[in-house]
């Protein structure tokens, strides 16, 4: 070996320095892009919250220069024949590009500009690459870049569709305070304070052996590792710290079967849930408190808070791990169970997964009222209930084109969890209604309510939710998954019921944009399976009326015939007095009479009722 290939560098570079005007290759062996929204949440979180330590809206955007760094962590290259391919480090990467690539659509039309072109592509000979240079994903990356959205085809990998819903996730999660006049302050500090450590070998040997070091021999102790050392040492005796060792292993390879870092959000979490009081207000320069504390660094926070805790002698220790931690954690897992399958009494976990703020908010929420003498049954009430706030507040802000970034609920969300804490079912009941009635942003939105680039899973979630319950309510045994996921079966897609052609409707429209604008209204939409869209989507009305007979009872109230011979859906309106209708010819104003119609619905659904039973029956 050379002594130029057995030569290995390590240097911290910003986010300028490591993308602008570079060329990375990644290998086939970690080609695909895993990152998935709790990944996206906490680095969005991370960033936000040390940008903040040191903004002030009076600064000129020189003193960025002084504000503090920050550090996100190594990236192995291999640097052979003048090509750099990425070893160790292309989700940071990626996740840094599609960032850049929204923050570049996102300041278009602001007066102040940062030039983030060089940082997400370069150009030879007029030929644009991204820097990031993967072909397959060339052509998703280029529709974000240049229109904000992509339409993920059937034939797409999972990594474009992973891309895809992260930068959709960035354009939800995004603080609208960073935005503005923030916008290009914070642009300047992420691309030059915060910085990576970039390690580069100059053969393929060496840059693995680095990558398997890093990733395989690592011995550094993780917060949970630490945080039982200390409780070990506080204990009385030898037996009971074996005992409560051989407890935690299980409990914790128990966790790492939901996903590897477990643990970690479990103690962030329920310590959060369950004991903090403290959160830091949000003026430049204040100092972390509990919250921010426990989820930097919990095994420090424990130690340094065992009067809040209250772990006053070895036994108090020996019982915090025998009996809190493995009741917790148990709570812990039947959440996120929950949250991947869709079970009778826990409905709400599921569905607010599919549309709900951040896990790292909502756990904490979810765990507050539990209590170690609650029985099964009272847990699942209470968890239940916690959910269907979190998903009717989420629809809330959903249907008023809100976003749900930490920053904008988090002091809500956080003093709600101080509320929340140990309360039981009718209390929690009691709580939701006044919290939710005091919200003005609820459903008196969705006759506004349109879809666009940003929020089709909304869109897609409102109808799946609509159709199911109207479904269910008449009979029939679909659910919510059925349309959503179908699994075994080809996907439902959105459908315009008006095809993307003013012709038709030029007795009504003279100007294109009221035409897309009414055409993506809520009330324009169905859901169809996968085909049926591109079979007869771009037909008059009266051509696709007879086809929605055929499909989910959404689409067949649209017809006469929906409204002969089905007691069962005759009996429904009936009982909910909603105004179905057969629509023969579809305008404007029938339009706005279905999305009213929608938002029925959608009132029946998310009813405070739902609070008001739990209030009783408990």
């Amino acid at each position: 070996m050379s002594q130029v290939s057995s030569k290995i560098e390590a240097k911290d570079y910003s986010i300028a320095d490591v993308l602008s005007n570079k060329k990375y290759t990644i290998d086939y062996f970690q080609r695909e892009f895993k990152w998935q929204q709790k990944h996206i949440e906490q680095l969005i979180a991370d960033l936000e919250t040390s940008f903040n330590l040191n903004y002030d809206e009076s600064h000129e955007r020189q003193e960025v220069a002084n504000y503090n760094s920050y550090y996100l962590g190594p990236i192995v290259l291999s640097n052979k024949e003048s090509k750099k391919s990425v070893i160790d480090g292309q989700q940071r990467l990626t996740s840094l590009t599609i960032l850049l690539i929204y923050l570049n659509n996102l300041q278009k039309d602001l007066p102040q500009k940062v030039n983030l072109d060089t940082l997400i592509y370069s150009e030879t000979y007029g030929q644009k690459s991204f820097n990031l240079d993967v072909p397959e994903r060339k052509h998703c990356l280029d529709a974000l870049y240049t229109n904000g959205e992509y339409e993920v085809k059937p034939t797409d990998d999972e990594t474009v569709k992973n891309i895809t819903e992260r930068y959709n996730d960035i354009a939800a999660l995004f603080p609208d305070e960073l935005k503005g006049k923030a916008l290009p302050f914070f642009i300047d500090w992420l691309i030059q304070n915060v910085v990576l450590v970039v390690i580069i070998a100059y053969s393929d040997d060496n840059a693995y052996t680095i990558f398997e070091t890093m990733n395989d021999r690592g011995l550094n102790l993780t917060p949970s590792e630490m945080l039982k050392g200390y409780l070990l040492s506080k204990t009385r005796t030898q037996e009971q710290r074996d005992q409560i060792n051989v407890v935690w292993k299980k409990e914790i390879k128990d966790l790492h079967e939901l996903w590897n870092e477990a643990d970690i959000s479990f103690f962030q979490s329920w310590l959060r849930a369950k004991y903090a009081i403290t959160i830091r207000p949000g003026k430049v320069g204040a100092a972390n408190e509990d919250f921010e504390k426990i989820g930097t660094r919990f095994h420090t926070w424990v130690k340094d808070n065992t009067d809040k805790i209250k772990l006053n002698n070895p036994n108090d220790f020996y019982e915090f791990v025998n009996t809190n931690i493995v009741f917790y954690m148990k709570v812990f897992t039947k959440i996120y169970k929950a949250r991947w399958e869709l079970k009778k009494g826990l409905e709400h976990l599921y569905y607010s997964q599919v549309w709900g703020f951040a896990t790292s908010l909502a756990d904490s929420l979810l765990i507050a009222p539990i209590g170690l003498n609650d029985t099964e049954d009272i847990i699942d009430k209470k968890l239940n209930i916690v959910a269907r706030f979190i998903e009717t507040f989420s629809v809330y802000r959903g249907v008023n084109y809100r976003n749900f970034s930490q920053s904008s609920i988090r002091y809500t969300m956080y003093n709600l969890v101080l509320e929340l804490r140990d309360k039981s079912v009718a209390e929690l009941g009691e709580i939701f209604i006044q919290k939710l009635s005091e919200i003005e942003e609820n459903l008196n939105g969705m006759p506004r309510l349109g879809m666009h680039g940003q929020n089709k899973h909304f869109i897609k979630f409102l109808l799946s939710r609509i159709i199911a319950h109207i479904e269910q309510q008449s009979g029939k045994s679909t659910s919510f998954v059925t349309y959503f996921y179908n699994p075994g079966g080809k996907p439902f897609e959105i459908e315009h019921i008006w095809a993307d052609k003013m012709e038709f409707h030029s007795d009504e429209f003279s100007q294109v944009h009221e035409f897309n604008e009414m055409r993506n209204r809520l009330g324009d939409l169905l859901l169809v399976p996968q085909g049926t869209n591109q079979s007869y989507g771009d037909g008059k009305y009266e051509v696709k009326l007879p086809h929605y007979i055929k499909e989910n009872l959404l689409a067949q109230s649209l017809n006469t015939t929906c409204y002969e011979r089905n007691p069962n859906f005759l009996n429904y309106i009936n009982r909910s007095g909603l105004p179905f209708k057969a629509h023969n010819q579809y305008k404007k104003e029938d339009l706005s009479t279905r999305q009213d119609l929608y938002k029925l619905i959608s009132e029946e659904i998310w009813s405070l009722d739902f609070f008001k039973e739990a209030t009783i029956k408990s």
